[in-house]
């Protein structure tokens, strides 16, 4: 894959040109500073250990085990059926440009909507990392100032300098942002195993049971046991989605085609390695489980704070994944700004060109990076008027992204797995059949699910405004479709 056209254009380029783009973003990521992205935007340990209040109330231990192994089984079932489409289609674009290749009758309006979701799925994807990292925060002054009573506005200001933080490192630092990641990867992995032998160790002998790590059933929402245990997939859910990040990055790493499929099966599969064991180490030192649920100072401070009896040793702990997703935040927002500028490229987004744009000294899509932030920032609005928002803010992300994967697949199913040319990574086609069918059942599931409450006695603040956001979505996108879409996108455009 190094070698050159007659004209000295790399081939990696001359790929890119033969599915219709001008390469205009330098490939400056190594596979290890990639794979660092991609670990470093699931963080998988991190997140799920961030998000341990979604399944403590919601099926318990065996919700936080069985759902991230089920989740996480599902996820690399739908990454392997990306992959493919990765290996043959390696643009920016991702899940619209494939669904445009794959059925061009149905370009215009399939691959819109296929564009505007994942969009959507990404920026609120930026949204839940600014809100895990502020809620951290916010636990660690609990811990300290046990009677300060903490106001929604003073932990949205700390979102908004965690979203204003990231978007300044994007915009100044992009040179280094391949150094940065190398860097979160090791720092992510290194932080693992140093906090889950410290909680081990600290806690030792007093360990809570095999039993109740691994069978310990907890319903406080009010829904059936059922439904409770299924809507704690979402904590699952948010650990090891987002793989798509390699998709949407792929135009600035050399040998797309052959690197991005390993690398996106990779990051799902050490992400549940991780957080599988990550998350059963936490179970066996929580000590006492209602106070972990019920603690000011969040569920994953409080199973430190058990462990290490005594609260600086704790919040050094937590400094470690607090940084994990200081990292996490920055990688999601440079992937959500190279998905709006790819669509924007396409004209898919309201004034697409100044979107477009590519800021010639500093080398990337900055008026994509600066709308991801203004949008993250009004999107955290939600947090000030409702008592669900994080279970909103989660659930929008997740659900998002779960459905631009299930659009490519499902055409693909559709037209009978043939839509795809030769390519560097191919599964068997009776496998893929299976893994297909696998990949949409679960994102049908969860789709449905992940809308509904948390809590069954449901008010105007405690009511799931996923559902609200997406009205949202679908309102601005509609009219952006009449005014503009209908006439003017044609689906991914050929500029070379």
């Amino acid at each position: 894959m190094d070698e050159k056209t007659p004209d000295h254009v790399p081939a990696d380029d001359v790929q890119l040109a033969e599915l219709g783009h001008k390469p205009e973003l330098h490939r400056n990521f190594s596979t290890l500073s990639m794979l660092g992205l991609a670990f470093a935007v699931l963080n998988s340990w991190t997140a799920l250990s961030a998000s341990l209040s979604i399944s403590l109330t919601s099926g318990g231990s065996t919700s936080v085990v069985w759902g991230l192994v089920t989740a996480g089984f599902c996820n690399l079932c739908i990454a392997a059926s990306l992959a493919e489409f990765l290996s043959a289609y390696p643009t920016a674009g991702g899940q619209y440009h494939w669904v445009a290749v794959s059925w061009p009758k149905w370009v215009p309006i399939l691959s819109w909507v296929t564009g505007w979701v994942n969009v959507a799925g990404w920026v609120a994807l930026v949204a839940t990392n600014s809100l895990l990292s502020s809620q951290l925060i916010a636990g660690i002054v609990s811990a300290v100032y046990p009677d300060f009573q903490w106001q929604r506005w003073q932990e949205f200001l700390i979102y908004v300098a965690i979203t204003l933080g990231a978007f300044v490192i994007n915009a100044f630092g992009n040179s280094v942002l391949p150094i940065i990641y190398r860097g979160a990867f090791t720092w992510s992995i290194g932080g693992f195993v140093l906090v889950s032998i410290t909680v081990l160790a600290c806690a030792s002998p007093d360990y809570s049971s095999a039993y109740f790590v691994f069978c310990d059933f907890v319903n406080t929402t009010g829904w059936p046991d059922g439904i409770a245990w299924l809507l704690g997939l979402l904590q699952g859910g948010l650990g090891v989605t987002a793989f798509d990040a390699v998709c949407h990055m792929i135009e600035e790493i050399p040998q797309p085609s052959v690197k991005g499929p390993k690398i996106m099966l990779a990051c799902v599969g050490i992400g549940m390695f991780t957080g599988s064991i990550f998350l059963v180490v936490l179970l066996f030192v929580a000590g006492d489980i209602n106070e972990v649920i019920s603690s000011n100072a969040g569920p994953l401070l409080q199973i430190f704070l058990h462990a290490t009896k005594n609260t600086a040793g704790a919040i050094c702990l937590l400094m470690l994944p607090l940084v994990c997703l200081i990292f996490a935040t920055l990688s999601v927002m440079t992937t959500s700004s190279r998905m709006i500028f790819a669509f924007s490229r396409d004209g898919g987004l309201p004034a697409s060109r100044v979107f477009a744009h590519v800021h010639k000294r500093l080398g990337l899509p900055v008026n994509a990076l600066a709308l991801t932030t203004v949008i993250v920032m009004i999107f955290g609005l939600i947090y000030l008027g409702s008592t669900s928002a994080f279970n909103a803010i989660v659930s929008s992300s997740v659900v998002a992204l779960d459905l631009s994967y299930a659009m490519p697949i499902a055409v693909n199913c559709l037209r009978g797995r043939k839509t795809l040319p030769d390519r560097k990574f191919q599964i068997p086609n009776k496998i893929g059949w299976i893994i297909d069918i696998i990949s949409l059942s679960y994102i049908s599931l969860t789709t449905v699910l992940f809308l509904f409450p948390p809590t069954r006695l449901v008010t105007g603040s405690s009511m799931n405004y996923c559902i609200v956001a997406f009205g949202i979505i679908i309102l601005v996108s509609g009219v952006q479709w009449i005014v503009d879409g209908r006439k003017n996108f044609t689906g991914p455009r050929i500029e070379t």
